[in-house]
């Protein structure tokens, strides 16, 4: 029999290196510190690796993890992480005005800061995004979504 955890991680996508939003969110940072939004808006961006070489050039070296880091940042190669989360190519979806109007990550990706590994553990149907929009007052009108906007 599973537990809720063991599911989780049954389902998690395999990563390069094994990264822990808990451990780092715990010492106070903030999402929007290592994933950008870079314009238009519509994605969050992985962390460089330089942002993460920017405490672990000093912290946890000897971790073969860290070192599996360093190398990528040696080459300037971006760490191949694996998207967890995947929006479709027939929605329009914009992180910057999620989080305009006051969104949470939390409300989409859980409650990563209680996660050692991220799965996909929140339903983001249409059907949720609908009950979100009418709960917020969105709109809910099929071209608010799946139209590109200019």
């Amino acid at each position: 029999m599973f537990n809720s955890l063991a599911l989780l991680l049954l389902f998690a996508a395999a990563q390069p290196i094994p990264y822990s939003h808990k451990t780092h969110l715990a010492l106070g940072l903030q999402c929007k510190q290592c994933h950008t939004n870079p314009d238009p808006g519509e994605m969050m961006g992985f962390p460089v690796t330089k942002t993460c070489m920017g405490c672990h050039t000093t912290v946890k070296t000897d971790s073969p993890a860290i070192q599996k880091l360093a190398g990528f940042a040696k080459d300037q190669k971006p760490v191949p992480w694996v998207r967890v989360y995947q929006i479709p190519s027939y929605v329009f979806f914009s992180h910057r005005t999620h989080g305009e109007t006051g969104a949470k990550c939390q409300t989409c990706h859980g409650p990563v800061a209680e996660r050692d590994v991220i799965t996909k553990e929140v339903d983001t149907s249409m059907g949720a995004c609908m009950d979100c929009h009418r709960k917020n007052k969105a709109s809910i009108d099929c071209t608010y979504c799946h139209e590109a906007r200019q």
